[in-house]
């Protein structure tokens, strides 16, 4: 039976994922509209937003608690006597409201206003997580396609140079063996790109994985998207200060101390009286009575009013018991917001020392990347006018692989890293 089940909840699921990508999918993705997109779909985020909705429900709850409840009650009964039958019937409205409780109503109200504010919270700290892992997998997609544009113009003058190679072969100006090296660089030449478009696929399952859509899913980047590498906006100081004040998890670690200061108050509440009033409203008829039924519902319609006091006297140490552990729930709270804040820090001053290094290595990577690029063309032009050999051209095109590479990688990792240190600063990451 689960088996069917299973394949019923599948089928549903598939159904949905119709609908979803039908409508709801773009065609050409650019960093803002994936980052919008998993705010918006991602199952993960959207579990926390219904945890935040029952939080929300709690609150109504708890405010609602201080009101007076009404409830109606209608009876009827045939009791059997020796001397008959006797049918009475009993009609009546009841009513109470707690009128003091050693603040404990107050304290449950502040204490769900402080679980639905740390709810939200949660939401936006996911949303965080889920912004930088969309941005470093889009940049990751962008940085395998510039690879590729390279790599072609590459693949494109390696097949000009053995188209040459070969009808000077055909002419004896050339070596075999020259023309075989060449010929074995364009299939080099071939397999690099054929594994950085398979990188780049790679890259674009992990972006789709991310934002749960099908993999078969039509997925195209936005072609203008561009990466511009700029400076750190604040120095380490001012942006581990801007994020204390700022980040989600550490908020959140100050509303958890809150919180658990609430329930400590909560719990000793329970210590003092509690006073309520109650009221009803009743009437009744009995066919042994003398009257009619409407005779008797009038005569014997009372009203009732009276105050109780209810005064704790000894709970077998459940009160003491919950004082306790709301005082280490404090302590736990507080030592959960000092990792947090611990955590935080040392994860802007990483990701200032990632920016620092990732600068430096942009820097260097694109000096490198210029000269062999313009030492390539000098080389190519030498090889097609037969005033360079074969080997110092390879060896050339070698260095200019290697720069173009971390060139490209240096590019990219300084632009994430830069998005990410603003980004713990409150910068959007789309700036």
């Amino acid at each position: 039976m689960s088996r069917y089940i299973k394949y019923i909840v599948a089928l549903i699921l598939l159904g949905a994922g119709y609908k979803t990508r039908a409508q709801d999918i773009p065609q050409v993705w650019d960093l803002k509209t994936a980052i919008e997109y998993a705010k918006e779909k991602n199952i993960s985020i959207n579990t926390l937003k219904l945890s935040s909705q029952t939080a929300e429900q709690n609150l109504i709850a708890s405010k609602a608690a201080v009101l007076p409840n009404l409830s109606g009650n209608v009876s009827q009964a045939i009791t059997n006597y020796k001397s008959g039958l006797q049918n009475t019937s009993g009609f009546g409205l009841s009513s109470d409201m707690t009128l003091y409780n050693g603040s404990y109503l107050k304290n449950d109200i502040k204490s769900k206003e402080l679980s639905l504010q740390t709810a939200n919270l949660s939401v936006e700290a996911a949303k965080n997580d889920i912004t930088i892992s969309i941005t470093q997998a889009y940049l990751n997609i962008l940085l395998a396609r510039e690879n590729i544009t390279y790599l072609k113009d590459l693949l494109t003058t390696s097949e000009a140079q053995v188209k040459q190679s070969e009808q000077q072969f055909k002419f004896g100006t050339i070596a075999k063996k020259d023309l075989l090296q060449l010929q074995a660089t364009y299939a080099n030449d071939k397999y690099t790109l054929v594994t950085a478009q398979n990188t780049l696929q790679q890259n674009i399952l992990t972006l789709k994985q991310l934002l749960q859509i099908p993999t078969t899913t039509p997925f195209e980047v936005s072609t203008t998207d561009t990466v511009a590498v700029a400076p750190a906006l604040d120095n380490l100081a001012s942006a581990q200060d801007q994020a204390l004040r700022t980040r989600p998890e550490i908020k959140s670690g100050e509303l958890n101390i809150q919180l658990q200061s609430t329930e400590l108050a909560k719990a000793k509440s329970t210590l003092r009286p509690t006073l309520s009033l109650g009221g009803s409203l009743n009437t009744g008829y009995n066919n042994n009575n003398i009257g009619g039924y409407g005779y008797q519902l009038n005569n014997s319609f009372y009203q009732n009013l009276g105050l109780t006091l209810s005064i704790p006297i000894f709970d077998r140490k459940v009160t003491k018991t919950n004082v306790a552990k709301a005082n280490i729930g404090i302590e736990q709270a507080r030592l959960s917001l000092l990792d947090a804040k611990t955590t935080l820090t040392q994860n802007v001053e990483r990701a200032y020392i990632n920016v620092q290094n990732a600068n430096s290595q942009y820097a260097a990577a694109q000096e490198q990347f210029k000269y062999t690029s313009e030492a390539l063309r000098i080389s190519n032009a030498a090889l097609k006018e037969g005033t360079n050999n074969i080997v110092e051209n390879l060896q050339q095109k070698n260095l200019y692989v290697q720069a173009l590479q971390a060139f490209v990688q240096a590019k990219y990792t300084a632009s994430l890293y830069t998005k990410i240190y603003n980004f713990y600063t409150g910068v959007p990451i789309t700036n």
